[in-house]
């Protein structure tokens, strides 16, 4: 049975209606669902909400657990050599024995003894390392040539060998006159500089499109896999790489997934996520939005630790014979990151996952004109990414539904349901019951309070306070993240820096709650997102 992987448009049946109206009952009905029962009975809400506010207690400290690890697992990626092992990959043998024989192994850790192991007694089962290629496609609507020529460097300064390169400036028609000046400028100046420099304009208003990354992608994938092919380059052992115009992975990055794909034998059901850190401007973007862009960084540095739980989000690499087979991503999302993982987990009849690539791609964080254009770009950001909510309704209409009709077995594909579904309520509803959910029980039923509900607030803020330690362990790991204090700034600018983190609830409520319950509530009532709205982020000289 052929699976579908395309999101429906217009008209949805009625399962899929349920499921894209869930998020929001469930979200919507634990916040009604603290007031029901405190009026019921005070001691009911009271242990409701302690069983809430004590899985934050947790969380917290796992947060604080996964970042430090997280943190000290990316550093090490970053020292290794992964030149030299993709060197050592040409000749496994030899590379082998001069490890053995060498007392400085700091380039390598023992998998990659264990991979060369491999590539000795099966090395026809994996591809030579030159014969891979990478293809990188960044998306651009209306930037200005100061934020993507920065990323397109940071392609260019790549250890992977750029004569294996094949960059692509996929740009929008709607775009308008600037974008073509810009991308043709930037053609001129970069070619000869990779295997070539491919200019693409995506038309605007193809049928069956939202207005958004994923149709500009796809177009671009096409017309990549149609250059491959036109010029005799191995498809099958080509990594598409996909970039948003202000990113800039590091120098190891491509040499990092090159050397996953190589020796991972089921390398074409493999996602490659790096970790994404908003880190570029961080030093110029004012206190709420650092706040979200510090927070959004850790959440990727606790995910690279989870492989059981990562999926696509922003950039990410997957192979391009993949890619083709599946018609590379949606065209009807506004969030075909995320959206990728649960296409390509049908696609390939959940034989598939996303491999974590522990060397960092660097994004902006949001700043606009003046700080209330940058407070309310920032939660146009949010919302776009917590729409994410609507992959519920496309995991469960293939889900709950007769054995002959599911792509993929329940009990492999429920636990990710169930996950994604969990998230997005968490989402919603933590902040504002960690915030005000302590006087609930007192407030709904105040001719009969007991010592367990009188105190309640004053328990909340006890394990608030105990949840804070877990916050200072990653303030203070984010210090050691940030690049290098710019010159134009103080010392002083770092004291801000630790201070900025007083805002946590208030950024949490506004940016994470209300973003969450804005997008379920779209859900429900049909009203769908089908517009990528583009963040502006201004460059500071």
């Amino acid at each position: 049975m052929r699976v579908s992987l395309e999101i429906p448009q217009g008209k949805r049946t009625k399962l899929y209606r349920f499921f894209e109206i869930l998020p929001g009952v469930v979200s919507y009905g634990a916040i009604i669902l603290l007031f029901v029962l405190s009026w019921v009975d005070p001691v009911l809400g009271a242990i409701y909400l302690f069983i809430i506010i004590s899985s934050t207690l947790v969380k917290a400290i796992s947060v604080a657990y996964r970042t430090v690890q997280g943190y000290e697992v990316i550093k090490r990626a970053e020292k290794v050599n992964w030149r030299k092992r993709m060197e050592d990959l040409e000749h496994p043998q030899e590379a082998y024995t001069r490890i053995h024989d060498d007392d400085n192994k700091s380039y390598h850790f023992g998998e990659h003894v264990e991979n060369l192991k491999m590539m000795m007694s099966m090395q026809s089962e994996y591809p030579n390392p030159k014969d891979v290629y990478h293809a990188v496609i960044m998306t651009a609507y209306n930037e200005g040539i100061e934020i993507l020529e920065p990323s397109i460097e940071a392609v260019k300064n790549n250890t992977f060998p750029s004569d294996h390169i094949v960059f692509t400036l996929a740009y929008e028609e709607r775009g308008g006159e600037a974008i073509e000046q810009v991308a043709l400028a930037l053609s001129q100046k970069y070619q000869g500089v990779f295997k070539d420099f491919l200019l693409v304009k995506h038309p605007a208003n193809l049928p069956g499109e939202v207005i958004g990354k994923g149709p500009n992608l796809t177009y671009a994938g096409y017309r990549v896999a149609e250059y491959f092919e036109k010029n005799q380059l191995p498809i099958e052992n080509t990594i598409v790489t996909s970039l948003d115009s202000d990113n800039r992975m590091a120098p190891k990055y491509l040499d990092s997934v090159a050397y996953e794909f190589i020796t991972h034998p089921n390398r074409q059901q493999l996602s490659y996520q790096p970790v994404s850190l908003f880190m570029n401007n961080i030093w110029d973007a004012p206190a709420p939005t650092r706040v979200i862009a510090v927070s959004n960084s850790f959440f990727n540095v606790i995910t690279t630790m989870r492989p059981h739980v990562i999926r696509n989000f922003a950039s990410h690499s997957q192979p391009l014979q993949a890619l083709k087979a599946m018609n590379f991503w949606s065209k009807r999302t506004i969030v075909e990151d995320g959206h990728q993982y649960w296409r390509s987990l049908f696609f390939f009849r959940g034989n598939y996952s996303v491999l974590p690539i522990r060397i960092p791609i660097y994004q902006d964080a949001v700043i606009d004109e003046t700080l209330w254009k940058t407070i309310k770009a920032q939660f146009i950001q949010v919302r776009r990414w917590y729409y994410g909510a609507s992959d519920v309704a496309y995991v469960g209409s293939k889900l709950f539904v007769r054995r002959e009709r599911r792509p993929v077995p329940f009990w492999i594909v429920f636990p990710k349901f169930w996950r994604l579904l969990d998230g997005h309520v968490t989402l919603a509803i933590l902040a504002p019951i960690v915030a005000f959910g302590g006087w609930v029980p007192m407030i709904m039923n105040l001719s009969s309070h007991t010592m367990v509900v009188y105190n309640l607030p004053n328990i909340v803020s006890i394990v608030e306070t105990l949840a804070s330690i877990g916050l200072l362990i990653t303030v203070l790991i984010s210090l050691r993240m940030l690049p290098k204090r710019p010159a134009k700034y103080r010392k002083g600018k770092t004291i801000l820096m630790v201070l900025q983190w007083i805002l946590m609830p208030i950024t949490s409520i506004l940016y994470q709650s209300l973003a969450a319950f804005y997008a379920q509530t779209r859900l429900m009532l049909g009203l769908y997102m089908e517009k990528f709205d583009v963040t502006k982020k201004i460059v500071k000289q």
